[in-house]
């Protein structure tokens, strides 16, 4: 294992004549044994930041560090960091066993260890023995993605890097696999940086979450402080299922009012002037009595839980119902009530106020 640090980190590509920004000067520092999760949108740097630190990308600028040792132009061959890509990516002529012991041999493993090492680390992914002789076609795609798990463990890494390894599989098997990851990481303890563009995968794995966006950090922490605090409105409408919705209006005298208006509720103490006010979806009630008017959109029911979906003047908020309420039909007005004292609240810029 190994402490991980990114030190003002800048990463630029080239489309054309014109420069294409992947990291901006970023720093990070990953503990020793901790699983953090890296998210944001498609092109926000999430893999550039993960091949960097396996050495498949070099930084134009900035430091990579494991432990003491500055690992910034090391080749990726010596730089003890087991990756696993988005796809498989297994040699199709070789046998399972084969492709599991594939580092190993790159590295000049003793002979007399490899067996064990593949053994051990195809039993820790759950691959069957019987299974160590086949080739990948003969293989689901999940025992395929079990076993580049498998294979990045056989050479006992200083870090685990995985690239959105769940992302081809389906829903049954993506579950079953971040389970598996977990358990993997709590019997390890391994370091681990795990990037993905599913918020839920990275809120349920990652003890600490960086929400990356334009090639910078917005925010890193717990899941709990991202969710309860997000720093601005890029976290606070990316982090959260449904995300968070976001009104423009204004403060005054005490009083959040919304720009199309039909929506004012009590602030605080909160600076006077533009402002943005943010509600989950949980803080929003269907009430009779309500304050807020607006109409049903959309009604978004999935079993454990039921979202509606309701627009007005003052633009647009979800709420969601408890088990035991109806839901309304699509077109209908409904009253809302909402819970003010746990709106967020931002600036005109975006940053929380």
């Amino acid at each position: 294992m190994a402490r991980v640090r990114l030190a003002e980190v800048s990463k630029t590509y080239r489309r054309g004549t014109a420069p294409v920004f992947a990291l901006r000067e970023l720093s990070l520092d990953i503990a020793e044994g901790e699983l953090l999760a890296v998210v944001g949108p498609s092109g926000c740097g999430k893999t550039t930041l993960l091949r960097t630190v396996a050495g498949l990308e070099r930084p134009d600028s900035g430091r990579v560090s494991f432990g003491e040792r500055d690992v910034t132009e090391l080749p990726p061959e010596r730089r003890a960091a087991g990756y696993v890509f988005q796809r498989p990516a297994l040699y199709p002529h070789l046998s399972i066993y084969d492709n599991i012991a594939f580092g190993l041999r790159a590295r000049r493993t003793e002979r007399s260890k490899i067996d064990s090492r593949v053994r051990a680390a195809a039993a820790r992914m759950r691959v069957d023995e019987g299974l160590l002789e086949q080739r990948p076609r003969e293989i689901s795609g999940g025992q395929q993605q079990r076993v580049a798990l498998a294979r990045a463990l056989a050479i006992d890494p200083d870090i685990f890097l995985l690239d959105e390894p769940l992302s081809g599989l389906d829903a049954q098997l993506r579950a079953e696999l971040r389970v598996e990851l977990a358990r993997i990481h709590n019997a390890i303890g391994s370091t681990t940086l795990f990037v993905t563009h599913d918020q839920s995968e990275a809120l349920s794995l990652g003890e600490r979450v960086a929400v990356v966006n334009d090639g910078r950090i917005e925010q890193l922490g717990t899941p709990r402080e991202l969710y309860d605090a997000p720093v601005n409105t890029f976290v606070a409408g990316f982090i959260g299922t449904p995300p968070m919705a976001l009104l423009n209006g204004s403060i005054g005298d005490g009083r959040f009012v919304a720009e199309g208006g039909g929506l004012a509720f009590a602030s605080g103490a909160q600076a006077l002037g533009a402002a943005i006010a943010g509600l989950r979806a949980e803080d929003v009630v269907l009430d009779p009595t309500g304050g807020v008017r607006g109409v049903v959109r959309v009604v978004e029911d999935i079993g454990s839980d039921c979202y509606v979906y309701v627009g007005g003047p003052f633009g647009a908020l979800v709420a969601r119902l408890r088990p035991d309420e109806t839901p309304p039909h699509a077109g209908e007005s409904v009253n809302l009530r909402l819970a003010a004292a746990r709106a967020h609240f931002f600036d005109g810029a975006g940053l929380r106020r």
